[in-house]
Parts: structure tokens; sequence; C-alpha cells
């Protein structure tokens, strides 16, 4: 508690309250700001994965099954392939292949059109190509012998973010040389606390939303879905040895080996890069009837420079997210 500020930690919890058939969350938040910048890496990965899902709908001739490659590319894969993918082990390149169907604008406007605010995306992750507003075509596989070409589509050149907090720390490096000044964070993605729980929300309880609020899949896809964000890592056929269950998530068992009973599922979606890690969550013990939603994110950075791969998300970031999971996962068992 004596270093929060320096931490940047912005918290909301929300328990979940089940009367008949209603559903009533209470909310707590702790230092949330939307107009308070972080980077959201990984996290994004879930807007990807859902507005996929949603934009195979509008086309006859394609499911999530459906075989593609994106041109220039080496890999054959499935929109349902990379999605797994996208939660199991937070693949970087799967999630690009989507944006590459996408697009940012249609993330964006499809956001803003269901009332979700606090959300840009602007970038690719981890690839040279990450900021270029022309996406590439999808050569996808009608049958065993046809195939179709998408078009390219011409995104918006990003501009900077208004808010406080995207000139981070006191330098960074850029090619090797460290760059006396703060890094700039304004053309990059941003995707606030209130967001991720709001999307979350609409994706576990789609119900609680107007129709125009929710996203336009069927209850196979949110099946589908739901699946793969509490899949573990060995349930997407990767060595359990390497990919441990708390790989891709962070609440409770973040700093620990052990593997995660069968009887609790974690629905969500970590990011961690530049000193910042977060989780975005609905967690849910089915044996001790609890249930509750939680999304925290907090900068590890103690010596100020960004792009160095120095810091502190094993000693002390992913040690605090299992511990606040650990304690509202308790207070949640002892309150209910």
């Amino acid at each position: 508690m004596d270093s929060v500020i320096s931490h940047e930690v912005q918290i909301r919890y929300t328990r979940i309250n089940r009367k008949n058939d209603s559903v009533v969350f209470t909310e707590y938040d702790y230092q949330v700001n939307d107009k308070t910048y972080f980077y959201p890496a990984s996290t994004v990965k879930l807007l990807t994965a859902v507005l996929t899902l949603e934009k195979l709908n509008t086309i006859d001739t394609l499911t999530k099954n459906t075989r593609f490659y994106i041109e220039g590319d080496t890999l054959e894969t499935t929109f349902a392939n990379e999605i797994i993918k996208i939660f199991a082990v937070s693949d970087n390149a799967s999630n690009n292949r989507l944006v590459e169907f996408l697009g940012q604008n249609e993330i964006n406007d499809k956001l803003k059109s269901k009332g979700i605010d606090g959300v840009r995306i602007s970038h690719r992750l981890s690839t040279a190509n990450a900021d270029e507003i022309t996406t590439k075509p999808l050569v996808i596989y009608l049958n065993d012998s046809t195939t179709s070409t998408t078009s390219t589509i011409i995104n918006t050149s990003a501009i900077p973010l208004g808010i406080k907090g995207v000139l981070k720390g006191k330098g960074f490096m850029e090619d090797g040389l460290l760059q006396k000044e703060p890094f700039d964070m304004s053309l990059k993605n941003h995707y606030s606390i209130a967001a991720q729980h709001n999307v979350l929300k609409r994706i576990v309880f789609p119900k609680q939303f107007n129709e125009t609020e929710q996203f336009q899949i069927s209850e196979t896809q949110y099946e589908f879905l739901l699946r793969a964000m509490s899949n573990l890592p060995k349930d997407a056929g990767y060595d359990s040895e390497i990919y441990h269950d708390n790989y891709g998530k962070f609440f409770i068992y973040g700093d620990s080996k052990e593997n995660i009973p069968d009887y609790i599922k974690i629905y969500n979606k970590i990011g961690f890069a530049y000193g910042t890690v977060t989780d975005c969550a609905y967690i849910v013990d089915s044996k001790n009837n609890v249930e509750f939603m939680v999304t925290a994110t907090l900068l590890v950075n103690k010596n100020g420079i960004f792009n160095d791969n120095t810091y502190e998300f094993e000693e002390i970031g992913l040690p605090f997210l299992a511990q606040l999971g650990r304690e509202l996962y308790n207070y949640e068992l002892n309150n209910q």
C-alpha cells in the first residue's frame, strides 16, 4: 500500500448475486480511471477473438472451421485454431492473422456501436508491420480445391491519445541506445479497465444487455469462446512441462506451478509487456458456489526505463495479481 502510485494500480472487482433468473452486479473500484493510460498488451486479443466470430456470421461462406492463410504467410490454419491459441498461450501471430481479417477500424467501430468506450486498437502485436494501416489479404478455402481472396482493408491512421499517462518513465531503449526521455505510448493500443470489464460481462452474461449492446454470435459460438477462454495450455495440446496451468491465469495461480483444480474455471485474458501486467477474469468455483469478476493492472518497472526487458514481472507483478485473486476468492468463500 506504500507504493500503489508508482505501480499505477487499477482494480475493478464485481460481486455477482443470483436470484431466480436475475443477476445483480455490485462493483468496487480502486484507482480506476479511463483517462489514465496503461499499456493493455495481449488483453486486446479477447476483442480480436469475439469480433472475428461476429464477422464470420455476416459471411455465408465462412465458419470458424474454414481454412485460410494470410497472403505471404506459410501457415494454413482455421479461425477456430487461431482463437484457441490466443487463449491457450497468448499467441501474437494468431492475433495478428485475425486483425488482418478484421482491420483496426472495424474493431473500434463495432465496440463503439455496442456502447463500449475507452478502447482504441491501432496496431498488431510484436511484428515488424505492427503499425501498418493496410491489411493483408486472406486466401480462404471455400472447399478442397477452390479458394477466394479477401480484399485489403485500408484503416485510419492512429492519432495521439489525449489522456493522462501516455508518457511513461524517464527513458527507453531504441536500436540498442538509451533515449533519455519518457516513452511515448500515445499511438499505441488503449483498452481501459472499464472497457475490459464491460466486454467480459457481455461475453459471460449477454442477456444482461440490450441486443444492440451484445456481441452478435450464436449460442454455439459463445460456448466455443468460453471454452477457449477457460482452456489451460494442456487442454489445447501444449506441453504441460513447458506451459504450466498458470501460464495464462494470473489471478490466484500466477505465482504457482501447481495444477488448477477441475472445479475452478477462470475465463480470462492476460497481458504483459512494457512492464505492465494485466488480467481480466471471471472466476468460478463450482464446488463451493463462488463466482466473481476482477480486472486489474499494475506497472512493474522500477528503473523507469522501457524496452530494456528489465521488469519485475516474476518478483512483483505475478505475485501481486495472484494474491489479489486469492484474497478476493477467500472473501467470496467466506461471505456467501
